[in-house]
């Protein structure tokens, strides 16, 4: 009893930072809740991808309703996004399941360092690019969540790193929009993951009972802070966070039995 109190207090504060976090950039707090949940709570990379995908449906609902309440929220490039996003986002979470689980902390460091450069420089690109317009831009947000899908379902995040950058410099949507969006499009895609997740047996209900109300309360705040402040110096400072992660990921060496095996 006393270790799952433990593990719920220490969930719960995860649940905090990643709700945040999630809540700050329009994302799903996966990139923060991953390493935290494998770093303090020792869990293995898969079952935190699956509890993370879970738990970001909260940070989507929570965070999508915030940015609503601001008026910043598009809700037709939203379901156009989800649409396909539902469709690859099982295919990504039996993926996962399929990796080792180095190979699996390897694919995560290169998301890891390709958000924090998308989060450095999806600002300064903008004035490169015509924003699409008509069936262009249903094909690109078809596309976008097609890609972001498969990815949540992998990596056990919302795929804001994805959607938010191509909304920005593609779709011409300005950050809070592109934000609220995100957080509303990653929600049916995080289900279908969640789902997957729950099936193959990589959802502990312990962890969730601390993280979800953290989640929550985090979203929350996260999102409300978003329209009050530039959002410029937290993403320089949380790239770098997310780099550094990354790098570390990265460096994940490949077990001696793997060079033996033929996976």
């Amino acid at each position: 009893m006393h270790l799952k109190t433990e593990v719920s207090k220490v969930s719960f504060g995860i649940g905090v930072a990643a709700g945040i976090f999630g809540g700050l950039i329009g994302g799903g707090g996966g990139v923060i809740m991953i390493p935290l949940m494998v770093g303090i709570l020792k869990l293995d990379q898969i079952k935190a991808h699956g509890i993370s995908l879970v738990a970001l449906v909260f940070t989507g609902l929570v965070g999508a309703a915030v940015y609503a309440y601001h008026g910043s929220v598009d809700v037709t490039a939203s379901l156009l996004m989800a649409s396909t996003g539902i469709i690859t986002a099982r295919y990504g979470a039996y993926f996962a399941h399929s990796l080792s689980e180095w190979k699996l902390k390897r694919s995560f460091g290169v998301f890891l360092v390709l958000i924090s450069i998308s989060l450095l420089f999806k600002h300064s690109l903008s004035h490169l690019y015509t924003p699409f317009t008509g069936w262009m831009k249903i094909a690109l947000l078809l596309l976008t969540g097609a890609c972001t899908g498969f990815l949540s379902g992998m990596m056990g995040v919302g795929g804001g790193g994805i959607m938010i950058p191509v909304l920005v410099l593609f779709a011409g949507f300005d950050q809070h929009l592109a934000q609220g969006s995100s957080l509303l499009a990653m929600v049916p895609a995080g289900c279908v993951g969640a789902y997957t997740h729950w099936k193959l047996g990589n959802v502990r209900t312990e962890v969730l009972r601390g993280l979800v109300p953290g989640i929550l309360l985090g979203t929350f705040l996260g999102g409300t802070v978003a329209h009050l402040m530039s959002d410029a110096a937290l993403r320089i400072v949380f790239a770098s966070i997310l780099t550094w992660m990354g790098v570390r990921y990265l460096m994940v060496r490949r077990p001696v039995e793997a060079n033996i095996s033929t996976v």
